[in-house]
């Protein structure tokens, strides 16, 4: 895993927050200075905070849990869905349906609706459908696929979120937190860094600014994952390696038990002769 060096935050923009005007206070350890009315983040604190929150989802993808990536804002779509797919994990880039996390049970119904409608195109039932209807399930399932396509695979509540923007995110946020789910975030100047759990401090408007922090965290999670591959490769070996002392021990004992036996038997033999001669 790669952090983003303090030449490649710089160049990317991360270090650009909002007008001072328009500040919050909480984010005061995380600002450098203020240049033109404009707050400048400290870029030292933006890369350990990366490597921080790396770390902890690269952990979360070793142990095979699902992330949740949202960021519903035009500058982050792409590299969220462009990232999230390369590491197979769930994301929301369209807007966000309230009720996903605290009401998960009815978002799955959805998505099973999903998914019969494709069963209906498989087995024929929908060529026996009237135009009419028809046409309200394909509408219905280009919907689905719109809002919920991407959580599809997304069987239980995700470990954890991580989040472009809290503000214009704050019901995901909220759920989150209700759920006591943690959460990760890009955060500029103008937010409230308190209810997140891993805080990177950096400008959540530029496109750029968001691709080499996507780039640095879902590298990591990408490394968890191939080291959850090689352990589940190597399993089978050490269960082997495990087995076999085990079948050893039980030959020993084995081997022990009918020695113990053997002479046991001995004496019987010899009491049946002293009989037979008496």
């Amino acid at each position: 895993m790669a952090t983003p060096t303090f030449d490649q935050l710089l160049e990317a923009g991360c270090h650009f927050g909002h007008l001072k005007r328009k500040w919050n206070p909480a984010m005061a350890p995380y600002i450098f200075m203020e240049r033109n009315g404009i707050h400048i983040i400290d870029l030292y604190k933006t890369a350990a905070k990366i490597d921080e929150a790396a770390q902890a989802l690269r952990q979360i993808a070793k142990s095979g849990k699902k992330v949740l990536f949202v960021a519903t804002k035009k500058q982050a779509k792409e590299a969220i869905a462009n990232k999230a797919k390369e590491i197979n994990m769930p994301y929301v880039i369209e807007r966000w349906p309230g009720g996903m996390l605290t009401n998960f049970p009815t978002i799955r119904k959805a998505v099973k609706k999903m998914t019969s409608i494709d069963k209906m195109l498989k087995d024929g039932t929908f060529d026996n459908l009237s135009k009419r209807e028809k046409l309200q399930i394909t509408r219905q399932r280009a919907k689905l696929e719109k809002n919920l396509g991407s959580i599809a695979d997304l069987g239980r509540l995700p470990s954890a979120l991580f989040v472009v923007d809290v503000m214009k995110e704050h019901i995901a946020v909220a759920e989150a937190k209700r759920l006591g789910i943690p959460v990760f975030a890009i955060v500029d100047t103008n937010s409230n860094p308190e209810d997140i759990d891993f805080v990177i401090p950096a400008n959540d408007d530029a496109s750029k600014s968001i691709e080499v922090i996507l780039d640095a965290v879902c590298g990591a999670m990408a490394e968890g994952l191939e080291e959850r591959k090689v352990e589940k490769i190597d399993a089978p070996e050490d269960k082997e390696e495990n087995e076999a002392p085990a079948a050893g021990k039980r030959r020993r004992v084995r081997r022990n038990e009918e020695r113990a036996a053997a002479p046991a038997a001995e004496t019987v033999e010899v009491k049946e002769e002293v009989k037979e001669a008496e």
